[in-house]
């Protein structure tokens, strides 16, 4: 079957694609060097909605490719994109529709074959990297022979294997041989990992992905005066030499141990694409390719894709629009920050509010000491982001300006939205609102940090109840998305879209969240870890309880999880659990006595390898009933599916799809499973603990409109 039949088979089965068009143009070069024809990518809308290639966007570019190798008068072709958007990878609204591997693998070979014409045409062929370049977006540049690409360019990654994929268009053999193995492993499978870090321009071309980076201010315009030199030969593009001895091997090993730790086996993507770079050593291009087109189509029909899709979606559109949050039009502003506390949650909320709000904030504590060290930290992070290159010396200079700190809580007198930041105790909670109320303005915002605290009690004796809310962060603050928005008994409408859009503005994900004992996140997660502990108080041994999880590819075992949460707060919010649901949350007695040793953890780090602490060992009591991995795997998992259910009954979200995007964002629960509720759907145990799955349609039919790979 031709390249074209091909086209026009997929062309058929996608009938709802957002077409991205390859426009050409004629440009004459500086120098004499010809005529390029350019090809710009571009899908008709703002950067809002970037470029993606669908069956008709790829059946578009090959035509233009085509026109431009068939005229003898065109020396050179060139592509990029509409502004700041090159291309955001494959359109992916039409995975569910491939019914078949064939058709399947057929995406690959129409990706393959219509952007090896840049390499093999026979004319020389550019690509002006302007702005984002995702997946397929990354690949058609690399397909070219020359790459510019902008100093202002951001989001340059090839991210298939987070979402259950793998590069299929050229990438796993393309970039080993660019840029070796070992960059190789870092931008397809560990940056992918790593929670989907992307490249800016300047790292891309470190990298050796692009030849030459430019000012984005006349981009297009020294691309081309560049591309005409390398034309006339006045410049040489050089490119490093690649290694193809041991230490392409140690680079595929070193991403295999990275997946291992990130995955556990769980999930077969980033597995393939090492398989696909090994191979791409000693492969030529038609059978790495070939080899691609194959895995590829596997995945595509995996189950681990569809999950992927769909906690995509979730992430994606979900998140960006919370159900139940008010009109944002009700929202107040905010000028100016007051945090309560000048510990290291406090520090690393007063970092965040200053960098994304960029309006005063000011650290209260209850001395000078305190304070001192609470804004030494915040400063000293930002001197940190100088020295990276994230921000430039005025900037920074900025920032710090901006970050005070008092032991008169007076400062507060002219915030709108201060935040508490201080032990999880109730009662100190109070005393520091009911102090705070007699100096801030009625409209100002109070917010709590709480984890587990009834966030309605908090504001019981208040005059004003009416403008306190919950703001869970989760730890690290910088790192984990999501913010838990919790709306108490009496909360408004003002403050909580005053919370919402300030939520918004620190670039995390929120979700409204009914004030219920530990909220959403913590609560599933001390139900995890009390089925877990009570699993080891009866005598499973703590590294075989820690290796029964590792199935799921979780982020982290839960024993390893307890000392990154500290001891104490997970012993606290077990114990704010027991008394709320004491038939449910149960308080281990070995955990309270490790504690109570003040133990910081059950496991010591020989050579960064757990092993269980003999003095720990020594303290804990246990039964002679063991469970298997099995069984742990199957009681955790029930307990859960339990729990879900009980809190859409209460009311504690809108839907389960949240209770999937709190986990997904708050605790690193793997998105090749696609979210708590469809995986115990597909497992069956929302049938056998609640007699109906969670989400009525299962994960057979993925969210209509999921899109690319932004």
């Amino acid at each position: 079957m031709s390249l074209q039949d091909l086209i026009d088979e997929a062309v058929a089965i996608e009938t709802d694609e957002v077409v991205t068009l390859a426009h050409s143009r004629d440009v004459v070069l500086p120098n004499k060097a010809g005529t390029m024809a350019l090809i710009t990518l571009d899908n008709g809308h703002d950067h809002t909605k970037p470029n993606t290639f669908g069956p008709k966007g790829l059946a578009s570019l090959n035509s233009a490719i085509d026109a431009a190798l068939a005229r003898d008068d065109v020396a050179a072709i060139g592509v990029t994109g509409k502004p700041f958007i090159l291309a955001a990878g494959a359109d992916l609204t039409g995975v569910p529709k491939l019914t078949d591997r064939e058709q399947a693998l057929n995406l690959g070979r129409i990706g393959h074959g219509v952007m090896r014409k840049l390499v093999d045409g026979g004319k020389p062929s550019f690509a002006f990297v302007n702005g984002v370049a995702l997946g397929g977006g990354l690949e058609v540049a690399l397909h070219a022979q020359y790459r510019t690409v902008s100093v202002a360019a951001g989001m340059l990654a090839t991210p298939e294997v987070f979402l259950g994929l793998i590069p299929g268009w050229g990438g796993n053999f393309l970039l080993p041989n660019l840029i070796g193995a070992d960059n190789a492993v870092k931008v397809v499978v560990e940056n992918a990992l790593n929670q989907n870090k992307m490249l800016s321009g300047p790292e891309a071309v470190k990298l050796g992905i692009g030849d030459v980076l430019l000012d984005s201010a006349d981009f297009l315009e020294q691309s081309l005066l560049w591309a005409s030199k390398v034309l006339t030969g006045e410049i040489s593009v050089q490119r490093a030499e690649i290694d193809r001895g041991d230490a392409w091997d140690a680079a595929v090993a070193r991403g295999k141990a990275f997946a291992d730790v990130k995955v556990s086996g769980a999930a077969p993507a980033p597995y393939r694409a090492l398989e696909l770079i090994a191979t791409a050593k000693d492969n030529d291009r038609d059978r790495g390719f070939a080899a691609e087109d194959e895995a590829l189509a596997d995945l595509i029909m995996s189950e681990e894709l569809r999950s992927g899709l769909y906690a995509f979606d979730l992430v994606n559109k979900r998140a960006k629009r919370p159900a139940g949050a008010p009109d944002k039009s009700l929202a107040r502003p905010v000028t100016k920050v007051g945090v309560v506390g000048a510990g290291l949650m406090a520090g690393q909320l007063a970092l965040l509010f200053v960098r994304r709000l960029e309006v005063p904030v000011v650290l209260t504590d209850l001395d000078q000491e305190r304070v001192d060290r609470g804004v030494g930290y915040v400063h000293g992070e930002i001197d940190k982001l100088l020295g990276k290159g994230r921000i430039r010396p005025d900037k920074a200079n900025q920032l710090k300006a901006l970050v005070t700190g008092s032991v008169d809580r007076q400062v507060f007198a002219d915030a709108d939205f201060v935040i508490e930041a201080v032990f999880e105790e109730l009662q100190l909670k109070k005393t520091i609102f009911a102090d705070l109320e007699k100096i801030i303005r009625p409209d100002a915002v109070l917010a709590t940090n709480t984890s587990s605290l009834s966030v309605t009690e908090m504001a019981a004796d208040l005059e004003h109840p009416e403008r306190v809310v919950g703001f869970h962060f989760f730890n690290p603050v910088a790192v984990l998305p999501l913010l838990e928005i919790i709306r108490a008994d009496q909360t408004d409408d003002a403050t909580l879209a005053t919370a919402f859009a300030v939520g918004k503005t620190l670039k995390k994900s929120c979700v409204l969240v009914k004030d219920a004992p530990a909220f959403v996140v913590n609560r599933l997660l001390t139900r995890f870890l009390g089925e877990v502990s009570a699993a080891v108080d009866e005598g499973t041994p703590i590294p075989e309880a820690d290796k029964a999880l590792s199935a799921l590819g979780l982020p982290m075992p839960p024993f390893v999880l307890l000392q990154l949460v500290g001891l104490p707060v997970a012993l606290h919010v077990a114990e704010t659990m027991n008394r709320a649901y004491p038939d449910r949350f149960a308080v281990s007695e070995n955990l309270a006595k490790v504690v109570a040793a003040g133990k910081g953890s059950f496991y010591l780090w020989p050579e960064g390898k757990p092993v269980v602490d003999p003095e720990v060992e020594a303290l804990v009591t246990v039964g002679d009933k063991p469970s298997t991995a099995e069984e742990l795997r199957t009681r955790v998992l029930t307990a859960l599916a339990e729990e879900i259910r009980i809190m859409l009954e209460e009311g504690v979200v809108a839907e389960a799809q949240d209770i999937d995007l709190c986990l997904l964002l708050g605790a690193g629960w793997p998105f090749h499973l696609g979210g708590i509720t469809p995986y115990l759907d597909r497992t069956g145990i929302s049938e056998k603990v609640n007699g109906s799955p969670f989400l009525p349609e299962g994960l057979a039919s993925l969210p209509k409109g999921t899109a690319s790979l932004t």
